[in-house]
């Protein structure tokens, strides 16, 4: 019985093996398939009730037996539920996945299934060969040039980081003592979504956002929204030009990851330019073990490689902040990991 049941581990292991290489192997048809279905806006037609696949192929104008095909794959990814033959209604994850509801990620699925996101990867490998970014070659500019072309793709994009901070922004107040500080500068802070949250938690401190005109597109709509306009100013320019003065706190959110360490560096050294010996810098990234654990976040390492192929920057670890930030002027002091389910880590650093 002992050799029987070890030889029947041995093949469950293995199956739980061939388990993970078929998820990775199939693993662009269900992006493809949450593509369509957002580009299709099932989940918003189906909403809070259950609808038929061919009262939604009717709406759609989609062929009913394929729609009742694509609806049956959403149920097997656990997205929607069938429940009677041909009938279905959203799941939980799939909620996520209408506008308008609390939490929703709709933009962010929207964004990362948009070809300016995909194409890239399909040259991952060239990449790796040469280690130079494959967005450029295929779109003719870089990343955030084509956003500045394309503006409903640029609105997306700033939707879906702004829907991609939410989990940070609810937790980050109460983990950081930002009331110590009088202005808080939120350098390439988009939207605000973050800014606003600590904004409201301390009502004593004020806020400016410096990004383009582009990242500051739905900016003063969110803090008219929040009722902070007046403690709240935009500063549109660019910060590998400068950065603003009039700051006791600058803070960078998922905006080292995005470039290369000379560019990360001319990004710091305008801010040490006008930050007071007293006061401090905020970096707010994932931050890489030094060798991979098998309880790390596969997420990161899969932005880590979409910087590579999209954008041109990279996930960092603790050595490499501490060195771009001497580099720049700064020491860094403390790096404290935010609780889960946030893989984001606070790295303070002061004026050297």
């Amino acid at each position: 019985m002992t050799g029987a049941g070890s030889d029947e581990e041995r093949v469950t292991a293995g199956w739980r093996e061939r388990g993970t290489v078929a998820r990775l192997a199939f693993g662009q048809m269900g992006t493809q398939l949450l593509a369509a279905a957002v580009r299709l806006e099932v989940f918003d037609r189906i909403g809070a009730g259950e609808r038929t696949a061919d009262g939604l192929a009717g709406d759609l104008g989609t062929e009913p037996r394929a729609t009742r095909r694509l609806l049956r794959a959403l149920a097997g990814m656990q997205l929607l539920a069938e429940t009677a033959p041909g009938t279905f209604t959203t799941t939980a994850a799939g909620d996520l996945l209408r506008s308008g509801t609390p939490g929703s990620m709709l933009s962010m699925a929207r964004m990362f299934t948009d070809p300016a996101m995909l194409r890239g990867w399909d040259l991952l490998e060239e990449s790796v060969r040469t280690g130079r970014t494959s967005f450029d070659s295929v779109f003719g500019t870089d990343f955030f040039g084509h956003l500045k072309a394309h503006p409903e793709l640029s609105a997306e994009f700033n939707a879906a980081m702004s829907q991609a901070t939410r989990l940070l922004a609810d937790a980050l107040p109460a983990r950081y003592d930002f009331g110590r500080f009088g202005t808080v500068v939120d350098v390439g802070g988009g939207d605000g979504t973050l800014l606003s949250a600590v904004l409201r938690a301390h009502p004593g401190t004020r806020g400016i956002v410096h990004d383009t005109a582009e990242g500051l597109a739905q900016a003063a709509a969110r803090f008219a929204r929040e009722g902070l306009t007046e403690r709240t100013a935009l500063e549109t320019g660019d910060f590998f030009a400068s950065a603003p003065a009039g700051g006791d706190l600058y803070m960078l959110k998922s905006v080292i990851h995005d470039w290369n360490d000379e560019q990360c560096t001319t990004i710091l050294r305008h801010i040490r330019k006008v930050v007071p010996d007293s006061g401090t810098l905020l970096i707010i990234e994932p931050v890489l073990p030094a060798t991979v654990s098998p309880e790390a976040p596969d997420l990161t390492y899969l932005s880590d490689l979409n910087m590579l192929v999209n954008v041109g920057g990279r996930e960092r670890t603790a050595e490499d902040f501490t060195r771009l930030c001497a580099g720049a002027g700064f020491r860094v002091g403390t790096i404290t990991p935010m609780p889960p389910p946030n893989v984001f880590q606070l790295i303070e650093a002061k004026p050297a």
